[in-house]
């Protein structure tokens, strides 16, 4: 039993300061998280009892579908993080220090490395195979700015589970069992989500899915199709790009044109038309946006009327380190002419084309001409510039066509809450993880990954379920089934506070968890907000009703109220909530 009176808990009327979306507002004011540092948070006992009953969930589903647990370290050795580069790779998100003896070591990020090493030393035959590990624990990362309370920190706790297999029909059994037990995860946990379609980016392997939480706070924008069953991280949405042609007829020749004061895309649509009489949109431009990768200039074409996606763009150039072609860049290269920019030439320069798929062999655009107040017309892809590489790096806009069939798409916002991949063999390269096959021969091991953010579930739950009162929970993962609310009065007709008390140890027997407001100097008004605020699905109020026997029972969610017999409410309310 949870006695308000006892409990380490206070409320709080106003929002914190730093406070930017609902759940970082709420899981502050009803006292289940506090803020340490930046990114950094406390959990107090109502919201570690929150967090003990999602890992439950997560626990009791991850060793339903045969996976086992462990834990390894937060601290860990450089060396196995070193052997796959990503000691380098992590860049300024890893947490690194020395020890004592000047030994480099990280706080772990996530733990691949040390998985892999760890089925290495223990099984070496296929007979040990298939095998899947997990762990619940805490996770580091240097956010460079930590935001959104707990939804965005620099310590969170995640699970992450690996499995291995002998092959990749293996692999895909694994993939599917993860992506079944993850559906019936975030079911139980009450969360609405979709599944979509993803990169691996960093991760490496091949097929990839994340599981989104809709929310119009998300930090991921997702594409789905209500046509058919298409949907999509951004990152991952491939367009269909127009059929190649031959770039050496039917075009008129590439003509450079001066073009006064027209730095950007709507000046010099407006004087294409007006002067040239080309009549033309946006879409019919070519932009060309300077990137550095690794320190070298590279050079991005997409249509006028798309933007780059740089964290798109990033996510296929990875591991590479992808930053903005800053002013200092332009002076130190004046043969790259800011604002007019052309892809023609860029080979001489030393400089390697991205583009969009829609920057197909055979289009034509209007271009820079790398020339100050200087464009290009009829500017002929494999004809006047060449593509070094294709990689799909325009925004996507609502209304594009969908790559399956070809509706338009719809676009909405979301908060990722986990992500599965098929490695495949990246680590088990890069440690010579080796079983002996049926045949005598050592066979490399394939690896699947599976993560679910908790901590990040606690705000994505809040962020979908509260009101305009306060949080709103789920009863799998509530702090307590029922808040009761003991209301003194005068001339009751015995001690409300005891009467409450015995309610509430007689709900305990029947097997609910109770959270009871007993607290015998704070007012009636004080106790509702405070009920309403820390969100538990079901609150019995005990008060004025007794006289006639009665306790009042108020549905968080709905707001429904009933008043029920105080004799026997117990057995009752525990038929009706736990069934």
């Amino acid at each position: 039993m949870l006695r308000m009176s006892r409990l380490f808990l206070r409320t709080l009327r106003e929002d914190p300061a730093d406070a930017e979306v609902p759940s970082h507002r709420l899981l502050v004011r009803a006292g289940y998280v506090r803020r340490v540092a930046p990114g950094i948070y406390s959990w107090l006992p109502l919201g570690k009892i929150m967090m003990e009953n999602i890992t439950r969930v997560v626990r009791e589903e991850m060793d339903e579908m045969g996976s086992q647990e462990v834990l390894f370290p937060g601290l860990l050795p450089r060396e196995p993080y070193e052997a796959t580069n990503r000691w380098t790779e992590y860049g300024d998100t890893l947490f690194r220090l020395k020890d004592r003896r000047g030994g480099d070591y990280l706080l772990g990020p996530t733990h691949e490395e040390m998985f892999t090493n760890m089925v290495k030393d223990m099984y070496s035959s296929y007979k040990d195979l298939p095998v899947m590990l997990y762990q619940i624990q805490i996770k580091y990362r240097d956010e460079a700015r930590p935001r959104s309370g707990i939804l965005r920190g620099r310590e969170f706790i995640m699970k992450d589970s690996y499995s291995f297999d002998l092959d990749d029909a293996g692999l895909d059994v694994s993939y599917k069992l993860h992506r079944d037990a993850y559906i019936k995860t975030f079911g139980r946990l009450g969360i609405d989500f979709k599944i979509v379609s993803a990169m691996s980016g960093a991760m490496g392997g091949s097929k990839s899915e994340e599981f989104l939480a809709p929310s119009p706070i998300g930090e991921d924008t997702f594409v789905s199709c209500p046509n058919c069953s298409y949907a999509a991280n951004v990152e991952a949405v491939q367009v269909a790009p127009p059929e190649p042609v031959d770039a050496s007829v039917e075009h008129p020749a590439y003509r450079v044109i001066n073009t006064p004061d027209c730095p950007g895309i709507a000046a010099l649509v407006d004087y294409m038309n007006n002067v040239e009489h080309a009549d033309i949109n946006a879409s019919k431009l070519l932009k060309n946006i300077l990137f550095k990768l690794d320190g070298a200039p590279i050079c991005v074409l997409v249509p006028g009327d798309r933007e780059v996606d740089s964290e798109r763009l990033a996510a296929q150039l990875a591991p590479g380190k992808l930053d903005y072609f800053e002013e200092a860049d332009f002076a130190a290269r004046p043969d790259l002419v800011k604002g007019y920019v052309g892809a023609n030439g860029m080979a001489e320069r030393g400089v390697t084309v991205y583009a969009d798929p829609r920057i197909a062999t055979g289009t034509s655009w209007v271009t820079g001409a790398n020339r100050h107040e200087y464009h290009a017309a009829n500017a002929v892809v494999g004809r006047d510039f060449t593509v070094d590489h294709y990689v799909e790096v325009a925004t996507v806009a609502a209304g594009d066509p969908c790559p399956k069939c070809s509706a338009p798409l719809d676009i909405d916002r979301a908060i990722e809450i986990g992500h599965i991949f098929q490695l495949g063999r990246k680590y088990a390269d890069a440690f010579s993880l080796d079983v002996l096959g049926p045949e005598g021969k050592p066979v490399r091991v394939t690896m699947g990954s599976y993560g679910i953010g908790v901590t990040r579930a606690v705000a994505v739950i809040a962020e979908q379920t509260h009101d305009e009162f306060g949080l709103c929970w789920p009863r799998e993962v509530a702090p307590a089934d029922v808040h009761i609310v003991a209301v003194a009065w005068k001339g009751a007709p015995r001690d409300i506070t005891e009467a409450a008390l015995e309610l509430a140890s007689d709900m305990e027997a029947h097997g609910l968890k109770v959270l009871i407001d007993d607290r015998p100097t704070v007012s009636a008004g004080v106790k509702f907000k405070d009920a309403e605020l820390i969100g538990v699905p079901t609150i019995v109020i005990v008060g004025k009703g007794l006289a006639d026997g009665l306790i009042e029972v108020k549905d968080r969610k709905t707001g429904e109220r009933k008043s029920i017999e105080f004799v026997g409410a117990a057995a009752q309310l525990a038929a009706e909530l736990r069934p």
